[in-house]
């Protein structure tokens, strides 16, 4: 159950960073709750789509130096990874985009349920984020 786990929260990360967004979303339940880094928490494939399409349109991202860790029952994964981002349009409430280039470590941990992700919790540094693209 755990290398299962831990072997699709790579898959998960091979179609995020593949652009591959109808392999990435169907890689989630149907009732995926996800908790965004300091915000909202959004339940619904159909919710986490629309973040992703935002996403897509102000950030260019690839996720490198993963590590990826899965609970011995496989229903608990966590994962840690460096963020090489571009800043490409500017989000809403956020500093103006011009391009900016952004490294930033982060981390997520996943529920798991019938072999796709139920629940992710992504985390990073704002302050960190905001003092890269701000500079």
């Amino acid at each position: 159950m755990h290398a299962t786990s831990e072997q699709l929260i790579r898959d998960y990360y091979a179609a995020f960073n593949a652009g591959d967004m109808d392999r990435f979303l169907a890689l989630l339940t149907d009732d995926v709750i996800h908790d965004i880094n300091q915000g909202e928490r959004e339940t619904g494939r159909d919710a986490f789509a629309a973040f992703m399409t935002r996403m897509n349109r102000c950030y260019r991202e690839q996720l490198v130096d993963m590590v990826i860790m899965a609970s011995g029952d496989g229903h608990r994964a966590a994962a840690e990874f460096v963020v090489l981002g571009e800043y490409r349009a500017t989000d809403e409430g956020l500093p103006a985009a011009n391009g900016q280039t952004y490294r930033l470590p982060a981390g997520a941990f996943f529920e798991i349920r019938e072999g796709r992700v139920a629940r992710v919790t992504n985390y990073y540094n704002l302050n960190d984020w905001l003092a890269q693209v701000s500079a």
